[in-house]
């Protein structure tokens, strides 16, 4: 249930302060306004400010309302080919945040909201990632244009999710003959030529099955792939540590005869499962480990109750074998209104149809 966020945590109506200060409120006070996506809550936040060098993390903003929390930093962007003072995400693109919204319930003022925004030297806003649809942002952008900016959208990314059904056996219903004799004898293999079970890791055994992810990642791509970057790889630690500490952690191998085989890594948001990242070994190619896995996580999800289960961003060929369907990501541009913006304007639309 919507609650008021001021009148809970006794801030100050329509407050703006630093991020350190808007995590300190911990939480409770974050989870009083909606959200639609895992990467808008408080727990993506602090992950990314305790992976944050301390120039950007002091750079970010958070303009809250009694019904809204809008973290955004301050930067200085490559717009076009040139540098632009822009408000972005305070999270940035650092993890691959997706389906993104500003945090806000239904009785947002968001006009006062884009005053506030108003009062920082801004040159650009550049929401990216955000959802389909993504109400509040475009009622945050609505506001904006009443103050004379001028707004524009562009599409982002490709989502691949799946719809999930009231039993494994009307999802299986839905794909091909061919692929679920393949999955059905892949998966009876396993179990009857070899010691197969899957092991989960919670809070308790995080370290070693983050290990075990990290290992067969590494293993799969040939190097450390989506983990090269260390920011990225630390962002995501902390993040799967409070997600492990609420219960929301997905993280699980596949083992044969007692040892790790495949890993699979997501969290759950809502009636969502999130896949973010697995990893292999090789040896196991022939039999298929990461397919049987991917299935055994979707069955999970269906005989869980969840109703989606999301592949976040990217068209791999392996999301085509288990869904159609697509949800597209994008982003939204707003120039400042007056002469000082309009070279930029300028900019963008001869990049769009040059």
């Amino acid at each position: 249930m919507e609650g008021s966020l001021v009148a809970d945590v006794g801030v100050e109506s329509n407050a703006v302060m630093s991020l350190r200060d808007a995590l300190a409120l911990g939480p409770d006070a974050w989870n009083r306004v909606e959200r639609a996506s895992p990467f808008m809550s408080w727990a993506w936040h602090r992950a990314w400010a305790e992976s944050a060098p301390a120039g950007e993390l002091d750079a970010c903003r958070v303009f809250v309302t009694p019904h809204a929390v809008l973290p955004l930093r301050l930067a200085k962007v490559r717009f076009r080919r040139a540098w632009v003072r822009a408000l972005i995400w305070a999270i940035g693109d650092t993890g691959c945040p997706d389906e993104l919204d500003v945090p806000a319930g239904a009785e947002t003022d968001w006009d006062a909201l884009a005053a506030a925004l108003d009062a920082l030297p801004w040159q650009v806003v550049i929401l990216s990632n955000l959802a389909e649809p993504a109400p509040h942002a475009n009622r945050l952008f609505d506001a904006l244009r009443r103050r004379g900016h001028a707004v524009r959208n562009g599409t982002l990314w490709s989502c691949p999710a799946l719809e999930l059904p009231s039993s494994w056996h009307a999802y299986l219903g839905t794909l091909s003959a061919n692929r679920r004799q393949i999955l059905r004898r892949k998966e009876r293999g396993l179990v009857r030529d070899r010691a197969a079970r899957l092991v989960d890791y919670g809070a308790d055994r995080l370290d070693e099955g983050w290990g075990h992810l990290l290992r067969l990642h590494e293993q799969r791509w040939d190097g450390p792939g989506a983990f090269r970057d260390p920011r990225a790889a630390r962002l995501q630690r902390e993040f799967a540590g409070e997600m492990a500490r609420r219960n929301q952690l997905w993280l699980t191998t596949l083992d044969l005869d007692g040892q790790p085989a495949a890993a699979w890594y997501g969290f759950t948001n809502g009636d969502t499962v999130y896949f973010y990242q697995g990893g292999r070994d090789p040896r196991w190619e022939r039999e298929s480990v990461g397919l049987v896995l991917m299935g055994m996580m979707i069955r999970r999800a269906i005989e869980r109750g969840y109703r989606v289960f999301d592949f976040l961003r990217g068209d791999d060929p392996y999301k085509k074998q288990w869904t159609t369907a697509r949800r597209t990501t994008t982003e939204t541009v707003v120039f400042r209104s007056g002469w000082r913006s309009l070279w930029v304007r300028a900019l963008d639309t001869a990049a769009r149809h040059g």
